[in-house]
């Protein structure tokens, strides 16, 4: 096992990597930007090194002279900023730094959906029908291929993530504009203008496996989680298992999930994202080479510390399990955390927590980095929390949270918390009846009256 490693990211993630290495007797070394100087990943880590602007998360040779400086001996890149970055990637190996992920090859290779939907049609796995890339495609090229796959159609950023680079267009006018906007976007967010087309599936599943892969060539999947409430495309609810999936759809699900990771050679924790179909068909969307906000649900009903895979992987120990030994205990729920306003359709609110009481009592874990007194920047991603629920089956998983979300306290700033606790009362909710159009269908524009 490692004895340092350098956490290059902020926020929740790099508490939550803190504590995991806490547990393994590995110290720790932070980075944080002058807005970030009273975070609480700073306090917590063994060592801290300030960083030299707002952008400095993404600035990669800073990074790696930091971490050269403490001598630490891997990177943990969290999620977000560098961590599916190829160049990153390489820079550490080219430092004798174990990125704490997959390859630089296998990062360049996934990182780019045009390069996993190739990988993924390679292994014989079902994609969602579209263009193969965008670099050899004119405009009017585009305009044809939206034909042919017939309106409404989605054009994707070939890199990134999050939502960002992703327009929906219904028509030829608006997969004009939507080409122009979402190349624009990508090119901002990824330094990579390139962007692709794919049909728009109309209310489906959004349902992702998570995996596990060592140096050895052994996979395992471990389950599956429901991320269908999002809103422009990022995730708000996410819960494991998936409400409709049968044992015999994960068993498949799983199958496929494990062909990809061994097709593009992983290494690591990763996911694969699947579009599900109504009848239970489902599509590969993108791999992510990096750890998912979402993972804490899986880690509660499988027992594993993802966080602790993930070093004990990169630091050469082989799984010591195989898919035999995982099973699926109980029930999960995660509520992001966002500073954000849903009465004004999630309009980012930045501002300082002035009160902060985080709840508790069985089945209830929170993975947060704030407390009273923190400002919560506007320079960074609105979501500074998760809020999670276990339970032996579904209906106490939604009764626990409902409790949670009832005795958090959160003062100061505008929250989530709203949409969560008018969500898990919601009757689609509660049944299990959700998709990736729940939000717009049922809180329209977030505009929706704030007694409902």
């Amino acid at each position: 096992m490692f004895r340092k490693i350098l956490i290059a990211n902020r926020g929740e993630i790099a508490v939550r990597v803190i504590r995991t290495c806490k547990e393994l007797g590995v110290r720790t070394v932070a980075v944080y930007s002058p807005a970030d100087a009273n975070a609480l990943h700073v306090e917590l880590a063994d060592e801290s090194y300030t960083l030299s602007g707002i952008r400095s998360y993404l600035d990669i040779e800073e990074i790696i002279t930091v971490a050269k400086r403490a001598q630490a001996e891997a990177v943990h890149p969290g999620y977000g900023f560098l961590s599916e970055d190829p160049d990153f990637v390489r820079a550490c190996e080219a430092n004798g730094l174990v990125f704490i992920g997959p390859s630089s090859r296998t990062v360049e290779m996934v990182g780019n959906k045009i390069n996993a939907r190739r990988a993924a049609v390679a292994a014989g796995v079902p994609v969602v029908p579209g263009s193969s890339g965008a670099t050899s495609l004119t405009r009017d090229e585009m305009l044809r291929l939206a034909e042919e796959l017939g309106y409404p159609v989605i054009v994707k950023a070939a890199g990134g993530g999050g939502g960002r680079g992703m327009r929906l267009a219904r028509d030829a006018e608006e997969l004009t504009e939507s080409l122009v906007v979402a190349s624009r976007e990508a090119a901002v967010s990824f330094d990579d203008a390139t962007v692709f087309l794919e049909k728009y599936l109309l209310s489906p599943r959004h349902v992702e496996v998570q995996i596990l892969a060592d140096q050895y060539g052994n996979v395992v999947h471990l389950g599956e989680r429901d991320c269908s409430i999002q809103r422009r495309h990022q995730k708000l609810i996410e819960e494991a298992p998936c409400p409709v999936v049968t044992d015999s759809v994960r068993e498949a699900m799983g199958a496929t999930a494990v062909r990809v990771a061994r097709a593009v050679g992983y290494v690591g924790a990763g996911t694969v994202e699947c579009l599900m179909n109504p009848d239970g068909t489902y599509y590969f969307m993108e791999m992510n080479a990096r750890i998912q906000v979402e993972h804490p649900v899986t880690e509660m009903i499988t027992g594993l510390d993802i966080v602790k895979e993930q070093l004990r992987v990169a630091s050469g120990e082989p799984l010591g399990y195989d898919q035999s030994d995982i099973s699926l205990n109980g029930w999960a729920i995660e509520c992001r955390l966002n500073a954000e306003d849903p009465y004004r359709n999630f309009l980012p609110a930045p501002g300082t927590i002035t009160e902060y009481h985080q709840p508790g009592g069985p089945g209830v874990r929170i993975d947060c980095a704030a407390y009273a007194g923190c400002a919560i920047s506007p320079h960074y991603d609105s979501m500074f929390g998760k809020l999670i629920s276990w339970g032996r089956n579904r209906g106490e998983a939604i009764q626990r949270m409902r409790r949670a979300l009832d005795e958090i306290v959160i003062e100061g700033i505008k929250t989530t918390l709203p949409f969560h606790r008018w969500a898990l009362n919601h009757p689609l909710f509660c049944r299990g009846e959700v998709s990736t159009s729940f939000l717009d269908q049922h809180w329209p524009n977030g505009t929706i009256e704030k007694s409902a």
